[in-house]
């Protein structure tokens, strides 16, 4: 195990100080876990995440349809219109992507809305990378809000056999939906501070951006659907909503090679997907599931139902900002997959409603990934849509977002599940 966590741990501290060399560094780690034993080979294939790797691929390309339409730009002149300055802009969006991400994966929510604000920037001459790390941040925060918001909140929606609907009112009272949404307003307040100094008036144009096809906005707006509905069906396939995504791709791809009889016209989307991106997180994959296999996640969360020494309002305190912490630099699904089973026998022998610690398991995991630039896929990219645009990333550009944002969004929901479930 002491293997496992010192080599983990390594490969985090070098991802952070060599930004620019991070997929070869989480590549280079994750064999070192393969060849050295300490992640099985059997257990390579269950490691990766082939879900998230086929929808980042199939929304990539169908976002490079979707930007050569010229659909962004016109949603960037429609935002431009209504909203008096580029704070307001940047607000805008990210509000957006929070609504958009309580309903759909929230690596999705970023392809999706990250061309729109790279169309406001390149008009306006403004600097994407604080706008991109906003949406980034604000699709983590809202993936707790519905039962179909992001992968652990249908685990954890399931091991409760809680309902789209018990998302809203739970046990008689107001649910976590009330609990997310009030980290939002606060954390919304937070990005009006942060963008402050960003008051540029926009200038208004008479013309708008015309569009030159719109099935590309159909097949993402069917995407957008069909994620919503598939997360409806029981005991679906892993890979469904990955696979939603790359069929509709093809669809987007066959259809414009019948348009223009051109290659040209296929290859140039397949380009726009980002590798680097899915190097990345093959990478992070392999770790976390070397890391699972010699149980040091299991340790951890052994650890932390330890901790509280009996008392449901300390170990609620150290669920979240355990939690909080833990998901800032390790996936929060196999974390929050092992923490379920610990805080529903942990509950059985104090003889206490599990309630608070289940949702408190949830806001802090879904919410500790916006901590750092690699906490969780949405940030990762994010980072990458704005490297194939030129942009350097570095660290202190998304902690200066990102922590401020996880804090005042965290606090509330930490401070709401206690007095409504905890009392």
């Amino acid at each position: 195990m002491i293997p496992a966590i010192i080599l983990f741990a390594s490969t985090y501290v070098l991802m952070l100080a060599f930004s620019k060399y991070r997929p070869y560094i989480a590549l280079a780690s994750g064999l070192i876990f393969v060849i050295s034993g300490m992640l099985p080979l059997g257990q390579i294939i269950g490691s990766i995440d082939f879900n998230v790797i086929l929808m980042i691929a199939g929304t990539m390309g169908l976002v490079a349809l979707f930007t050569d339409s010229k659909m962004p730009a016109l949603l960037a002149d429609l935002i431009m219109e209504k909203v008096p300055n580029i704070m307001w802009a940047a607000v805008a969006l990210s509000l957006f992507s929070g609504v958009v991400s309580a309903f759909v994966d929230n690596v999705a929510t970023v392809l999706m809305v990250a061309p729109i604000a790279l169309a406001i920037c390149k008009k306006l001459n403004t600097n994407p990378v604080p706008f991109i790390i906003a949406i980034a941040v604000s699709s983590n925060l809202q993936g707790a809000a519905t039962l179909i918001g992001d992968t652990t909140a249908i685990m954890l929606g399931s091991a409760l056999d809680m309902s789209f609907l018990e998302f809203f009112w739970y046990q008689g009272k107001l649910s976590i939906f009330f609990a997310v949404e009030l980290g939002a307003v606060v954390s919304a307040l937070i990005l009006l501070y942060l963008f402050r100094k960003e008051k540029e008036p926009i200038p208004k144009t008479t013309t708008r951006t015309e569009v030159t096809d719109l099935v590309p906005t159909v097949l993402l707006v069917a995407t957008l659907l069909l994620l919503i509905a598939a997360s409806f069906i029981p005991k679906k396939p892993d890979t469904t909503n990955g696979l939603i995504c790359c069929a509709l791709l093809v669809i987007g791809l066959v259809r414009t090679f019948i348009k223009t009889k051109k290659w040209s016209c296929i290859i140039s989307p397949l380009k726009e997907i980002d590798f680097t991106t899915i190097g990345i997180l093959v990478g992070l994959f392999l770790m976390i599931g070397g890391i699972s296999a010699q149980g040091v996640i299991d340790a951890a969360a052994g650890l932390l139902a330890k901790a509280g020494g009996g008392n449901i309002f300390v170990l609620y305190t150290i669920v979240v900002w355990a939690s909080v912490l833990i998901s800032a630099f390790i996936d929060n699904i196999p974390y929050v997959a092992t923490m379920i089973p610990v805080i529903a026998s942990l509950a059985a022998t104090l003889g206490v409603d599990p309630t608070p610690l289940y949702f408190g398991l949830l806001s802090g995991a879904t919410l500790g990934g916006n901590c750092t630039p690699i906490g969780a896929s949405a940030n990762i990219t994010g980072i990458g849509i704005l490297r194939k645009e030129g942009y350097d990333v570095k660290n202190k550009d998304f902690f200066k977002i990102g922590i401020p944002f996880t804090l005042s969004a965290i606090i509330p929901a930490y401070i709401y599940i206690w007095l409504v479930y905890g009392i």
